[in-house]
């Protein structure tokens, strides 16, 4: 694509950046028969290539933002399937990123959508006032049907059943290896997912320490910076990041670190990207130590729960090809259904996963290798329309990707469902009373750790075998 912007814009390091994603885009349309909206609205304009020539003219033309841009733009999921569909390599990512953040700074939203985005900045970030948001959407939850803008109603909607009590487990602390140590990781324990489900990082402490891991939470860390991030509120976004950043290096330089682990792929996209995020600042080599280090935590399980077999292709180094059970797993009786064999589930690739940090089969060939039968939907590319906050700031698109995401897990008929992602499994949770978990959970009771809640909880429970 031809770019026409002068040396003066390209003197700042994100106009540059963009115009380097920009003149990559060959205009061969490749991402619209991968982008969810898209295929929901039928509007070119709400394809990457459309948006790719909106963000061109606003940039380059220096203009405020208008109303139809901001529309666009505020619609894109940041799925990223256009990035792995694109045969050219164009990093839609920074480029709607960047454009997020021109957005914030140079257009007025209304009113309303400032006070909205206002609150959900300073609340889900903060696991406590968040818990507390959760309290009271819970209290007016049978009233969403007063409320009379789709995105209040969305918010008392989102609130679950059951709010988890706060677990110590995320407190900053060092949780010792079982036998010898063979790593010392940070384990990421988030913000939102602290509110919500408070199983995935207990299962996910459990887990590594039995594995031969120091876990070690580290003081200081918290919100990743995605959900602000995303928002286009960079400031925000780079001050919690900042926070992590120096919690993790100040554990790297004290006790050493071999990874940052991170059980919300979501996050693990966003910390994978502190090196670009902070290029041009102080903390520039602090975030590219980082970025070099962190990885979901399938990507170290697959490295702690090595096979016999001879490994082949692109992910031999971890020693995960075939799919048996391998004696290095520790898999103490694998999990099953009275009487029908292993017990189903339907694995959901979340697009933050998938899309953002290029793993695919990492979560399903350890869950086959745990015992379980594994099956995947129809359309796995295709986003569930969760996204961070959009499902909050898009209910009407989120809720057809929702229903659609559901109906092809559904068509599988499993016992349960397994993400890796918690907003995932809280926009599917409302549409099924198939139990959905973590895929850690599932990998934790398989190695001797209990039945996950959700699933024994369930409204439909799995007669599971003893």
């Amino acid at each position: 694509m031809k770019t026409e912007f002068t040396e003066e814009q390209l003197q700042d390091p994100a106009t540059a950046r963009s115009n380097e994603i920009l003149r990559a885009c060959v205009h061969c349309g490749f991402c619209t028969a991968t982008c969810p909206t898209y295929q929901v609205l039928g509007d070119e304009l709400d394809s990457p290539r459309g948006r790719i020539y909106l963000i061109k003219d606003m940039l380059e033309n220096d203009r405020d933002p208008d109303p139809r841009t901001v529309k666009h733009i505020d619609r894109c999921l940041s799925c990223l399937a256009c990035m792995t569909t694109c045969p050219s390599g164009v990093h839609y990512m920074h480029l709607v990123d960047h454009a997020r953040d021109y957005i914030e700074d140079r257009y007025k939203r209304p009113l309303f959508d400032r006070a909205l985005r206002w609150t959900l900045a300073r609340i889900l970030p903060y696991p406590t006032r968040f818990r507390l948001a959760l309290l009271g959407a819970k209290i007016g939850r049978p009233f969403a049907f007063l409320m009379p803008d789709a995105r209040l109603r969305a918010m008392l909607e989102m609130a679950p059943k059951h709010i988890p009590p706060v677990s110590r487990n995320d407190d900053p602390q060092s949780f010792a290896a079982k036998g010898p140590r063979r790593k010392r990781v940070a384990l990421m324990t988030g913000c939102a997912q602290k509110a919500l489900n408070t199983d995935i990082n207990d299962a996910t402490i459990r887990l590594l320490t039995r594995l031969g891991c120091e876990v070690v939470v580290a003081k200081g860390a918290g919100c990743c910076g995605a959900l602000t991030h995303h928002m286009g509120k960079t400031r925000e976004s780079h001050a919690t990041a900042a926070r992590n950043i120096r919690a993790w290096t100040a554990e790297m330089d004290e006790g050493g670190l071999d990874a940052v682990v991170i059980n919300t792929s979501g996050c693990g996209t966003t910390v994978k990207d502190y090196g670009h995020m902070f290029h041009h600042e102080p903390l520039a080599d602090d975030a590219a130590r980082v970025s070099e280090i962190a990885m979901d935590v399938s990507e170290l399980l697959v490295e702690l729960m090595p096979t016999e077999e001879a490994t082949t292709g692109n992910e031999a180094k971890h020693g995960i090809a075939g799919t048996d059970a391998a004696p290095g797993l520790g898999v103490h009786a694998p999990p099953a259904r009275e009487g029908a064999g292993p017990l189903r589930v339907a694995y959901h690739a979340a697009c933050s996963l998938q899309h953002g940090q290029k793993i695919k089969t990492h979560p399903k060939t350890l869950l086959k290798r745990a015992g379980f039968e594994v099956v995947e939907p129809a359309d796995s590319h295709l986003c569930c329309g969760s996204a961070g906050t959009y499902n909050l700031m898009q209910p009407e698109i989120s809720k057809q990707l929702k229903d659609r995401k559901v109906r092809t897990l559904e068509a599988k008929t499993p016992d349960v469902i397994a993400a890796g992602n918690i907003g995932c499994m809280m926009q599917i949770g409302t549409g099924t009373e198939v139990p959905v978990v973590h895929t850690v959970e599932l990998l934790d009771w398989a190695t001797g750790g209990p039945v996950p809640p959700a699933l024994r909880d369930a409204t439909k429970p799995p007669a599971i075998r003893p």
